[in-house]
């Protein structure tokens, strides 16, 4: 099966494009750059900007199955999520539709869609992707993914470095059930010829932020100290001035929301332990 992974290279898209790989497909495996992956097997490499639909003609002909995990994940001063996650994704459709595609598979987020979310530009652009994927006219399906083992070890470490963790007071038991990047690929996989579903996944484990900063602590050896910030300051940081001008704005919105905001998938994919990673992670670096 010919199938076009666009964003191949991004941390959870190399996960995706090594269980392609390994089921056989033949893979398109599109960019903005390339990295090697010391990969093996049948692909070829695309650059392409989702932003500029020059970029994109001819990628999706011949294919049968369109992967899609393109978003804005960090801050940037030049372009917003609707810059990428919806008009650069409606791009990606569009060509894959005038290519004649029978399925178009997309990476959203979960609570995208839950009353609030509209105010957060990484939680809304991506529904309204999910929402023109909905009405159109190819067969799709939408995964949303709760968050990766990896992110929460990166958001964490500098606060373990610094012998101190930042949560939302009022809002420690917040939960959720992350899940491993390669076993959520794996799941992408195995389920990308489903017609017409949603799936909001998670890993078999479920734990309050406030637990998780207590595993990341003990697994460095650090004694536990948390500072609990009002929920409203961070509205008040992500307006400031000299935040907005560095473009991080609405990763703070998004952060908030995180933190705010049960988490939890009811598809459960996947034997990583977080607990396990988090563990080896911090064990490792965290010191």
């Amino acid at each position: 099966m010919k199938v076009v992974l666009a964003g191949a290279y991004g941390n959870l898209g190399a996960e995706i494009f090594k269980a392609l790989l390994k089921e056989g497909h033949e893979v398109v495996a599109a960019d903005i750059a390339e990295r090697d992956l010391g990969l093996e097997g049948n692909f070829t490499f695309k650059k392409i900007d989702a932003t500029d639909p020059e970029t994109l003609k001819g990628l999706c002909d011949g294919a049968d199955v369109v992967i899609s995990t393109v978003g804005l994940t960090g801050a940037s001063t030049k372009v917003t999520s609707y810059d990428i996650d919806y008009k650069g994704n409606l791009n990606i459709y569009e060509e894959a539709k005038r290519a004649g595609v029978k399925k178009f598979n997309y990476v959203s987020v979960i609570s995208c869609d839950e009353k609030g979310a509209e105010k957060v530009p990484m939680l809304h652009a991506k529904y309204l992707v999910e929402e023109e994927i909905k009405k159109g006219d190819m067969e799709y399906v939408i995964y949303r993914p709760t968050g990766y083992f990896y992110d929460i070890a990166k958001v964490f470490k500098p606060y373990v470095d610094n012998g101190e963790m930042q949560l939302l007071k009022g809002y420690g038991k917040v939960k959720a059930n992350v899940v491993d990047c390669p076993d959520f690929a794996a799941f992408i996989v195995e389920h990308m010829n489903d017609t017409n579903v949603t799936y909001n996944v998670g890993g078999k484990e479920t734990y309050t932020y406030e637990e998780m900063a207590a595993m990341c602590f003990e697994a460095a050896e650090k004694p536990l100290k948390i500072k609990w910030a009002p929920i409203w300051l961070f509205g008040i940081l992500a307006n400031l001035p000299k935040i907005k001008k560095a473009g991080k704005h609405d990763i703070i919105l998004f952060s908030k929301w995180t933190l705010s905001h049960d988490l939890v998938g009811d598809t459960e994919t996947g034997e990583a332990s977080f607990k396990e990673y988090i563990k080896s992670y911090f064990g490792k670096e965290g010191k």
